[in-house]
């Protein structure tokens, strides 16, 4: 099981948007989660910064969210929910959701 965490900006006038979308996560993006390997998904939100968490149980993690981000739902979904976010200093080029170095662990 390899664990991933990442981070990104929440914009303020998006938060109570981006609350409502996942208060009901549409099930087909629920299914795709599940199907690319995912595990114990969480995101948590502080002063404006989302945090994400998850486990992998398959593969191929690139492979697995190669097919998540070519379905049509999760695609439809992100539609709605990238606007509502920012890239935090020092992301990448192009990328939304900058990945975190996990530094401790514990069962």
């Amino acid at each position: 099981m390899q664990r991933f965490g990442s981070v990104v900006r929440l914009r303020p006038e998006m938060e109570q948007e981006y609350l409502r979308l996942h208060r009901a996560v549409w099930p087909d993006v629920l299914r795709q989660i599940q199907a690319s390997g995912i595990r114990n998904y969480t995101i948590f939100l502080r002063d404006g910064v989302l945090f994400s968490y998850y486990e992998y149980a398959g593969d191929d993690h690139e492979a697995d969210l190669a097919a998540m981000a070519a379905d049509p739902a999760t695609r439809d979904w992100w539609r709605l929910t990238d606007p509502c976010q920012q890239p935090v200093e020092g992301a990448a080029p192009g990328q939304l959701w900058a990945p975190m170095a996990e530094v401790f662990h514990t069962d």
